[in-house]
């Protein structure tokens, strides 16, 4: 896992300044960029769902982003492995943004990565169960306690908050624990004196 490390560090912050930089150029341009958010059930726009997640609507909305996507981004990589994790945050952008495509309030306009942040937090609150290891469900509760009250989110509301992103994304970070899933060696539960199948 050490070995993870400085690769997983390295994704993660080139993954944000890229975030900052299509930001400080939607800004310098007058918002130019933002024409590539999702505005739902026109076909031309499915062509934006996934440029839709490395964009943002001002330098707030990214600062909300920022630091749960470094940190949840960090450790799925470090558990995960950086091939696996692209695997995982494609498929979490694809649910994510095609649930705002189908089910967004018409003439809205979704944009952000909060999408993966809530995918990234299904993901890694399941995988260890899903995987049979204890050490990842441990990691999954510490992430639970952390970041639990974002579920919120996810919930319907009329706050001009994309819940339909979040709860898509969330959906999606499930789904990807389990597309995405080790074949349990049963050296975790090993380890914890379990047995698998007792």
């Amino acid at each position: 896992m050490r070995s993870r490390a400085k690769p997983a560090i390295c994704l993660m912050l080139g993954w944000v300044a890229l975030l900052w930089l299509l930001e400080g150029v939607d800004v310098a341009t007058g918002g130019s960029l933002d024409t590539f958010g999702i505005q739902p059930r026109e076909p031309a726009e499915l062509l934006d769902v996934v440029p839709a997640a490395f964009l943002h609507f001002g330098f707030a909305h990214l600062a909300a982003n920022t630091l749960p996507l470094l940190l949840l981004g960090f450790v799925a990589a470090l558990r995960s492995g950086i091939g696996r994790l692209l695997a995982v945050v494609l498929l979490i952008i694809l649910a994510s943004g095609l649930g705002v495509w189908f089910t967004a309030a018409p003439d809205s306009n979704t944009a952000g990565a909060s999408g993966v942040v809530f995918g990234l937090f299904g993901y890694l609150l399941v995988r260890g169960f899903i995987e049979r290891s204890v050490l990842d469900i441990g990691i999954g509760l510490v992430i639970g306690v952390l970041y639990g009250s974002i579920l919120w989110g996810a919930l319907p509301s009329d706050n001009g908050i994309s819940w339909q992103g979040h709860l898509f994304g969330l959906i999606g970070g499930v789904l990807a624990a389990f597309v995405f899933r080790e074949r349990p060696r049963g050296n975790d539960l090993a380890g914890a004196g379990i047995r698998p199948g007792t």
